[in-house]
């Protein structure tokens, strides 16, 4: 009977040590798995960092590109307003004297249509 009674025990303590053996590795199992999660948890927000960062940049660059044309469309229409305002003081006594000269001409003459009634 007590080899009877052994051999139960030492089934008893395997197995005991065999449930022992796989809760250590749903354990184990259960360590990798949030590790990994945490690894990939760190990768995306690494990747997305890197991905905003070149939005960023290529936003500067399209950005900078419009502020530069800006620039270019300010400074042209300042050149033409100062072309303009140039060219009126030049010509504005000659076009004020020409206009005068057409009003105080005046030349009375009958139209061609006009009939004499006589």
């Amino acid at each position: 009977m007590t080899s009877q009674s052994q051999g139960i025990q030492q089934l008893l303590q395997a197995e005991k040590r065999a449930k022992d053996k796989l809760e250590e590795a749903k354990k184990r199992k259960g360590r990798r798995l949030k590790q990994a999660k945490e690894e990939a948890i760190a990768e995306i927000d690494h990747y997305r960092l890197q991905k905003e960062k070149e939005f960023r940049n290529k936003q500067m660059n399209v950005t900078g590109s419009q502020g530069n044309l800006s620039a270019q469309i300010e400074e042209q229409t300042t050149e033409t307003i100062r072309n303009l305002t140039s060219s009126y003081q030049k010509n504005k006594e000659s076009t004020l004297k020409r206009l005068l000269n057409i009003i105080y001409e005046v030349k009375p003459e009958i139209h061609p249509n006009f009939k004499y009634a006589a």
